[in-house]
């Protein structure tokens, strides 16, 4: 029997929504949670660590907005598990998921250590896949939802040296959306990409570098440094979260999603390089763009 997924995602629009959103503390996951609960879903604001609560909390008293914050650790097994279960216990269902997790590894493969890629993929991958995992069996039941995964521009083309890790992460994630699509479709249930390119958040708080490296004895001292200060032109270009949570919310709210929505104008001058030049000429334009602090946006 045919189900229009769409028709049905209609009938629940004068519903009360329910939403999710993983790493809420700081960046898109804070702007997100704010947005989503002021356009009256009954927002998680989830996090980790519920003591980076307070300026999310005190925002959200002062709107009188529907959003809650919970404990959840994306890498904890039961972490996930309780705080979807009391979720679902409280509401009876999650119409938005959005996996928002993640952090950037920086180190050349060579100087990382198994443990720190491991770390890596727990997070951004592991992460995204333990807590989607955790909320199909709600909304396969309920017939409906949507799963947006933030994952990046460098999910589609390897762009910066010695982030190789990061990269990886990032293309497992867009394969994982694909292909799960293709399992829900028959439940109602969409999965999308979010795609920014660089982001003006708290960057160089959250980025870890390999353990292992050394600027004084580091056979890749150079490149590193070269890559730093191309740091400087990159975020010069950046968008503001708010931007990302806009688009999110957009997503959460077509009954058509796109499964692809690209954010910011160093994303979409990447993606245009990429359909217009050759491999080769992609991967100098790449690195010219990091080792000449040109950027990301071309003219």
């Amino acid at each position: 029997m045919y189900v229009n997924r769409y028709k049905i995602r209609d009938n629940i629009l004068n519903m009360t929504k329910i939403a999710v959103v993983t790493a809420s503390s700081s960046g898109i996951g804070y702007e997100t949670s704010l947005l989503l609960a002021r356009n009256q879903y009954t927002t998680y604001a989830s996090m980790r660590n519920l003591k980076k609560s307070d300026e999310l909390l005190k925002t959200a008293s002062k709107e009188n907005i529907p959003l809650k914050v919970i404990q959840l650790d994306v890498n904890d097994d039961r972490s996930v598990s309780n705080a979807i279960d009391s979720i679902v216990k409280e509401n009876g269902r999650i119409d938005v998921l959005v996996n928002n997790a993640g952090f950037d590894l920086f180190g050349s493969l060579e100087e990382l250590t198994i443990e720190e890629i491991k770390g890596q993929f727990e997070t951004n991958f592991f992460g995204a896949a333990r807590v989607t995992k955790s909320v199909i069996p709600t909304m396969r039941k309920q017939g409906s939802g949507i799963i947006i995964n933030v994952s990046s521009i460098g999910g589609r083309i390897g762009l910066v040296p010695c982030n190789t890790m990061y990269h990886a992460s990032k293309f497992a994630l867009e394969g994982f959306t694909e292909s799960l699509r293709h399992e829900l479709t028959e439940f109602n249930i969409d999965v999308i990409l979010i795609e920014p390119g660089a982001i003006r958040s708290n960057f160089a708080e959250n980025i870890r570098t390999a353990k292992n490296y050394d600027s004084n004895n580091s056979p890749y001292a150079k490149t590193v440094q070269k890559v730093f200060e191309g740091f400087e032109p990159m975020l010069a270009n950046a968008s503001d979260p708010k931007e990302v949570a806009q688009v999110i919310l957009n997503a959460a709210n077509s009954s058509s999603p796109n499964i692809r929505y690209t954010v910011g104008k160093d994303a979409e001058s990447i993606l245009k390089a990429r359909a217009e030049l050759s491999d080769r000429e992609l991967e100098k334009w790449v690195r010219e763009s990091f080792m000449d602090k040109k950027g990301f946006i071309r003219q």
